[in-house]
């Protein structure tokens, strides 16, 4: 069973970590296609500079051995971001496949890579 969710929480974390990897690097670089992905539903270009360097700095957090703590922050910031995208384009009226299936399968690697990560990972409370 610990073998199984041990895989588990590494694909998870790998397919997660490369998904915000990816988008938060465009978005840094403010590619064109994550500008059009904002401002079609009315954020600023700016918000992409916020977003996209903590995106990258959230996977460096899963990553790195250690800082619990800073993990458990860095789910939490993921798990927003990607609800409050999804509901976003769903409440702008955006029911693009690529605008819907990003956010909705980024968040279920985030719930899954948090359930599964091993107990080093976590916050123990007495």
């Amino acid at each position: 069973m610990e073998k199984r969710n041990l895989i588990i929480y590494w694909i998870t974390t790998a397919l997660l970590a490369l998904g915000m990897l990816s988008s938060g690097i465009q978005q840094v670089l403010h590619t064109q296609t994550m500008i059009d992905l904002v401002t079609h539903i009315g954020y600023p270009v700016y918000f992409l500079y916020i977003i996209g360097v903590w995106k990258i700095l959230g996977v460096i957090a899963i990553l790195v051995p250690g800082f619990k703590l800073v993990k458990e922050w860095a789910y939490a910031g993921f798990f927003f971001a990607m609800t409050g995208a999804l509901v976003s384009h769903l409440a702008f009226g955006d029911y693009d496949v690529k605008a819907i299936l990003g956010p909705l399968f980024q968040t279920l690697f985030v719930v899954a890579s948090w359930y599964f990560r091993p107990a080093s990972r976590k916050i123990v409370l007495n």
